[in-house]
């Protein structure tokens, strides 16, 4: 009996004398939105009473990486009996700081402004100088809230009969990760099942062995705690020969066509105008000229009457000489200014009908015709066979009463 109870005895000043360490975090995971402030809370217990030195550090793991054997980075560390930390390169002192109490065994995480990779796992480690079993570490897992962002709807594949497609939905922000869900709609807008044969997976959707019916309108649902975003597609399965793409191509090919067939068309035209105008001048020009020329030296007589040239040379009486000459004086007079009026005529009717007109055309394609010396040369040409005309029936006329003096002189001698 002395033998047991001395042997409680020294069982229990060996328990006093053990040494141990336990730290804890009291939630294995704390959820915030983003954008808030948080705690991180720690707290450890010793045997070590009262604890002479002690160093407590913060770590986490890279939120690029979720590979559970990746070592963590260190975020600050503190000491005592200095009451100092050491903040590491890359994080922000004004985001990550330490509430601790060591004495009571408080060494809890601030950190400020949360981001979306904030999201990780972080650990708290406690050291105590000559408390060297027990558990020093422990974990917990820190979820930043984030909506999902606007999910990005796209096809997958060729839209033709007989083909699989994915319809493909992702939001590129979004803490948890989202749900995805996805509807149908047919081509009048009603709602109606996935194709049995359909498979979701996360944010895809796959169709198989599309065909006209698998045409409509789809609806994706992205979701988790914080909030919801939807994106819509609309999708249209055609056969292989009407593809959007040679569909395009004979569109193009069809536009081209008309396009050069129009310009062809316009210039056709044009050019045909322009011909007209061309010849219309040229009958304009005509106008100017004498329609007998080579008649301007010849005598000309009332209709009935003969021309002086084939008169008689014999001798006649004297009234039959002064009846010529009076004829001859009519004559000569009626024919001047028959040809004379017949000029003023067709020179009025040029300048009221062609001259005005043709000059209000050359002002209206005054682009086309620039140089008008050719049309000022012809009616050059024009004033000087005038002047020629005129010259010509005044030789005429001197040659004429010469003539007449000659034969009238050589009656004369005959009687």
């Amino acid at each position: 009996m002395k033998r047991s109870m001395l042997t409680f005895v020294l069982l229990c000043v060996v328990w006093l004398h053990v040494e141990a360490i336990n730290v804890d975090i009291p939630q294995s995971t704390y959820e915030v939105a983003r954008d808030r402030n948080t705690t991180i809370p720690c707290t450890f217990t010793t045997t070590v009473q009262p604890p002479k030195s002690g160093v407590i550090t913060w770590s986490r793991r890279p939120t690029d990486s979720t590979d559970p054997n990746v070592p963590f980075e260190t975020i600050l560390t503190f000491y005592y009996p200095d009451n100092s930390y050491d903040l590491s390169a890359g994080f922000d002192p004004n985001r990550f700081s330490l509430n601790v109490d060591f004495l009571k065994g408080k060494a809890d995480l601030l950190i400020n402004f949360l981001k979306l990779e904030d999201s990780t796992t972080y650990e708290c480690t406690a050291q105590i100088q000559r408390d060297t079993t027990g558990k020093n570490v422990d974990t917990a897992n820190l979820v930043v809230l984030v909506a999902p962002s606007e999910p990005i709807c796209k096809v997958e594949g060729k839209t033709e009969y007989g083909q699989n497609i994915n319809l493909t939905c992702l939001s590129k922000e979004a803490s948890p990760a989202p749900a995805y869900k996805w509807q149908s709609h047919d081509v009048q807008n009603n709602l109606r099942p996935l194709d049995p044969k359909s498979t979701v997976k996360g944010g895809v959707l796959s169709l198989f062995n599309i065909s006209r019916d698998t045409s409509g309108f789809y609806i994706c649902t992205s979701t988790n705690k914080v909030g919801t975003a939807t994106c819509n597609m609309t999708v249209s399965i055609m056969p292989p020969s009407m593809n959007i793409g040679s569909t395009a191509g004979i569109i193009g090919g069809v536009a081209a066509f008309l396009i050069l067939l129009v310009i062809v068309i316009c210039c056709c035209c044009r050019y045909r105008k322009k011909k007209q105008e061309e010849g219309h001048q040229m009958g304009s020009l005509e106008e100017y000229k004498d329609k007998d020329p080579e008649g301007n030296d010849e005598t000309r007589r009332p209709d009935g009457e003969e021309s002086t040239r084939g008169y008689s040379d014999s001798r006649g009486p004297a009234e039959r000489r002064d009846k010529y000459e009076d004829r001859s004086e009519r004559n000569d007079d009626r024919h001047y200014d028959d040809r004379r009026s017949d000029y003023d005529d067709r020179r009025s009717d040029y300048d009221d009908r062609h001259y005005d007109d043709r000059r209000s055309d050359y002002d209206n394609r005054r682009r086309d015709y620039d140089d008008r010396r050719d049309f000022d040369d012809q009616r050059s040409d024009y004033s000087d066979r005038r002047d020629k005309y005129s010259d010509r029936n005044e030789r005429y006329d001197d040659d004429r009463r010469y003539d007449d003096d000659r034969r009238y002189d050589d009656r004369r001698g005959q009687r």
